[in-house]
Formats: C-alpha cells, structure tokens, sequence
C-alpha cells in the first residue's frame, strides 16, 4: 500500500528520484576535490538558469528569507531611499528586512488580488531618489504575478538597482536576469529549482556587485557581507577549495544535479510547460466555480493558484482533499486568511500530478457537501491537456 501523499503546496515539492539519491550520498568534506568541482559547477549553472550571463552567483546555506536578508544588506546603507512594489505578505517582508538596514522605504501598493501599474510606480519614482526598488515576482501569499521586465525598465531608465524576489518564480516563471537588467534575482532551493530546503541562491548583477564594493559603511550582517563570501565563490569557480562558513555539502550535491536536469529541459520549454500546468489547474478551478485572488489572468502566476473557497466550505477541507492522498496548503495573507487555499504546481510537476490533485479537491469538495457537477473539473483539465 502506498503510504506517501501527493505534496502540491507552494514549496517545498516533489523532487526527482536522482535528488533524492544525490541527497543521500555520504557526506564528502566541504573542502574536498570532488565537492570542489561539484560547487563550481553549480555556480556555472547557476548563470544559466537564471539566464545571467555576467551575474554573480552565490549558493549559500539558508532560506529564501537568507537571500532577501544577503541581498538587501549589501547594496542599503542607512539612508538610502528604497521603493518596495508591494502584492502582499512576502513584499511586507523586504520592507521589514530593508528598515532594518536602515533604509527609508515606502510601499507602492495595490487592492488584494492586484498589482501597482507601471505608471503607478513610475509616479512614486519621480518623487524621491530612490536607490533600489524590489519587486516579488510571485507572492507566495496571494499567486500575484508582477511584470518584473516592466518594472526592471524603469528602473534603467532612472538608475535605481532593481532587486527581485523570486523565491516563487526562478526556473518556474520567465525570468530573463541579464537580458531585462535585474540586478539582483534570489531564490529559495526548495521550490522551481526542485531541491529540498536549506539552500538560499542569489545572482547579481555587476552593478550590484559595484554597488557594494563602493559602499562607504560596513555592512550590518556579518553572516551575508558579500566580503566575507564573494572570495569562497570566486574560489570554488576556479575549483579551488575556499572556507568561510561550512557548506551545505549534500545539498550543494542535489542543486547541481537538479540544475542539470533544468538545463537539459531548456529554460524556454520549461516556462512553457509551467504555463501549460497552469492553465489546466486554474481551468478546472474555474470549472469548479471557484474565483481565484489575482484578479485577471495576466496578473496569475504559473507556479502556484490561489483560489477562494466556494459558498459553504473552509479549510476543513483541505484534511479531506488529503485523505485522497494530496496535501494543499492554506491561506498566508492575514486579511484573508480563512477564505482562500494555495496550490503549488512548480519544478517537475506533470499531467499527472495536475489530474490527481484535482480529482483529490473534487472528493474532498463533495465530503465537504459543496454541490458541483462531479468530474467537471478533471474534464476541464484534460481539455488543455489534450490541446
């Protein structure tokens, strides 16, 4: 009897068989050969998959809040002016860790379900020099998608360091680093990039790069100054062995195998393959009757959906939907919390996954006495599926 249930929540995901395995190799030393060259060629791919040429890529154990932190206390000096394009929890979250650097941010924001316009953010540019601006791509609270190349021009065009959260959206959602002029992209292992958690990951641009060595204060963490780690990742490149704090050994292991997997796929195929998950999960959802909190289409994100509960259910659903063998994930967005759930359909999601999970909502929708055609949704799925 299969005892392991289905995780499709916003992170971490399923993993790949060889992952796992790469995992559970024995424990090399973080200094040694093998894991030298392991380290340097996950550097290496790094600028592939984040489609940064020129980047600076870092691999540094920790979480995604690690690479908000690393990325933030580098390039903010106490003073500096930094506009947060706000889509909920997650953009909260970059405003706390930039005030905490010293920075005097302001947040441009939109209705729940929104995100600020172009022209909305431009206007909020023109009223103070401002330093950096940072975008989440997604925020994992609400399945918000943000034009990230949109804003990225702007930010070229009045010379602000453009910083984006992509936690939710590396190797899962289009993201052109070099070719749109991020400055910096930081991620979070255990999500699209399909490693299990404990990996914070971070390219940067050369301006960022030269936005820090021309810093005139210290930075104000010890563990993510970009003094301490730059020379252990410029070392590991040249496959040389380098020590500043002890690597995070087996999942360095797992992240270049994972890269490598992400390579041979191809960046354009996966984004491609992430879109078309996408639109046939959210087409059952809709099928299903239910409302989703970005408010159009162009606004929803591809790697996870985040839709509201019908009339009459809550989240003591979502136990019933994994008793099917699939586990969801509830609200994360304080306001409404209690209304709405999140599915993840990120890293090596299939057809598969996508029918499974929604044949476990439309079980755990009918216990839970919601009245729907049944098979709607699964039929509505295999319609884009079959396309």
């Amino acid at each position: 009897m299969k005892h392991r249930k289905l995780l499709m929540i916003p992170g971490p995901i399923e993993f790949t068989p060889e992952v796992m395995r790469a995992m559970g190799m024995p424990t090399t030393s973080h200094v040694a050969p093998s894991f030298v060259d392991c380290m340097g060629q996950a550097l290496e791919r790094m600028r592939e998959v984040f489609l940064s040429p020129a980047g600076q890529p870092f691999i540094v154990a920790g979480s995604g809040s690690m690479a908000m932190d690393m990325a933030a206390c580098n390039v903010i000096e106490p003073g500096d002016n930094a506009l947060v394009v706000n889509t909920g929890y997650f953009s909260d979250r970059f405003g706390a860790i930039l005030e905490r650097y010293g920075a005097r941010v302001t947040h441009v924001k939109a209705a729940i379900g929104n995100a600020p316009s172009l022209d909305e953010v431009e206007a909020e540019i023109k009223k103070a020099n401002y330093k950096v601006l940072t975008v989440t791509h997604v925020d994992t609270s609400t399945a918000v998608l943000t034009d990230v190349k949109g804003l990225a021009g702007l930010c070229r065009k009045y010379g602000i360091l453009c910083i984006v959260d992509g936690v939710c959206s590396v190797a899962g959602e289009e993201l052109r680093q070099g070719e749109w002029g991020v400055d910096i992209v930081l991620t979070a292992c255990q999500k699209a990039i399909g490693v299990p958690p404990g990996l914070a990951l971070l390219v940067a641009s050369p301006k960022a790069i030269e936005t820090f060595k021309n810093r005139r204060t210290p930075v104000g963490s010890y563990y993510s100054d970009w003094a301490n780690w730059l020379p252990i990742m410029e070392s590991y490149e040249n496959r040389k062995a380098a020590y500043f704090g002890t690597q995070a050994v087996n999942l360095v292991w797992a992240l270049d195998v994972s890269l490598e997997q992400i390579l041979a796929e191809g960046m354009d195929k996966r984004f491609a393959r992430h879109r078309l998950m996408s639109d046939a999960f959210k087409a059952a959802v809709t099928a299903l009757g239910l409302k989703q909190i970005p408010v159009s289409a162009d606004m929803a994100a591809n790697t996870l959906t985040a839709p509201y509960f019908p009339a009459g259910v809550d989240g003591s659903v979502l136990p019933l939907i994994g008793e099917v063998g699939v586990i969801l994930a509830g609200g994360l967005l304080a306001e409404i919390k209690e209304k709405y759930f999140r599915v993840g359909h990120m890293g090596v999601v299939n057809a598969s996954d996508i029918l499974s999970t929604v044949g476990a909502i439309e079980a755990g929708f009918a216990k839970a006495g919601y009245t729907f055609e049944h098979g709607v949704g699964l039929a509505a799925a295999q319609a884009v599926l079959l396309k």
